[in-house]
């Protein structure tokens, strides 16, 4: 019987061991993944213990690349930014939400009439997650990531839109409505740890790019998220050449109905010397940079 209980005793500590063996630990790089979503957008944000998931594609296709560089046993996101209120961004969120444990959203405040967009509402607000509403100026740091937003303010948002009437106890989730394409509400952060930074974008349209050079809130940075997927009516030549950005990444779906990317849009880029990198060409674009 002694035999019987010190075989029981080992066995359980070689299964205790071999489970510690194959538990995944972060390793202290920044790693930056543009999700293949197809025709869609979803960045992946990882620094340590810190994940940052930046939209989510039109369906759960997100939740495969989350799979893949996520440790397993990991079902906790900190942050999740979604940039504006289109299926094509929010759709994936969906089950994000449904799966994995949200610490913070941080949403623009307009609302979309979709049912899918009445759905992910309900679940953020069952989850008891944290909404936090962008403006310009707002920074936000976790760990050693450093978020600024850029776009929209407050004051824009007042501006271009009117309350719904459905504002939910949360007092952002959908609590405006607007005859303006929602694209122009698209959050523009510049995310940075320690001298390397990162633009992204949502599907901005020119008329904003304009107005954020302005006043003067876009800087340099190595790594931008093309807006609106390479679209004609996204980059601009100046907001390029203000951005001075080493490596570009469009996020589009092979063979879309929409031509994205433009022809245009690529031949500015090649001008300027930029890396381009797509997830119709390569699937999931995985940067590391030389910093820790």
């Amino acid at each position: 019987m002694k035999i019987w209980k010190l075989s029981y005793a080992i066995l359980a500590l070689f299964i205790a061991l071999l489970g510690l063996t194959f538990v995944e630990k972060p390793d202290s790089h920044l790693h930056l993944i543009a999700c293949d979503v197809g025709q869609g957008d979803a960045t992946l944000i990882i620094h340590g213990e810190i994940q940052i998931l930046v939209d989510g594609g039109a369906d759960s296709k997100v939740l495969d690349c989350l799979g893949r560089y996520l440790p397993y046993n990991d079902r906790e996101i900190e942050l999740v930014i979604l940039t504006h209120p289109q299926i094509d961004h929010f759709g994936g969120l969906i089950e994000v939400f449904r799966r994995y444990k949200v610490n913070d959203f941080l949403v623009s405040e307009l609302d979309s009439g979709t049912e899918a967009y009445q759905v992910l509402k309900s679940l953020v607000g069952g989850r008891g997650v944290r909404v936090i509403k962008p403006d310009t100026g707002l920074t936000l740091r976790l760990g050693k990531i450093y978020i600024d937003i850029l776009h929209p303010s407050q004051q824009f948002v007042l501006a271009n839109s009117m309350k719904t009437g459905t504002e939910n106890s949360q007092a952002i989730l959908g609590a405006y409505a607007s005859n303006k394409d929602s694209n122009v509400f698209s959050i523009v952060a510049r995310l940075s740890v320690d001298s390397f930074s990162i633009l992204l974008t949502g599907d901005i349209s020119p008329g904003s790019e304009s107005f954020l050079l302005s006043e003067g809130l876009i800087q340099p940075a190595q790594y931008i998220k093309i807006p609106h997927h390479g679209s004609k009516n996204g980059l601009t030549q100046t907001f390029l050449d203000a951005v001075e950005p080493k490596v570009a990444i469009i996020s589009v779906g092979k063979d879309n109905r929409y031509g994205h990317p433009n022809q245009e849009i690529l031949d500015m880029l090649k001008v300027k010397g930029v890396q381009i990198l797509r997830t119709d060409e390569i699937g999931d674009i995985e940067i590391i940079p030389d910093i820790k």
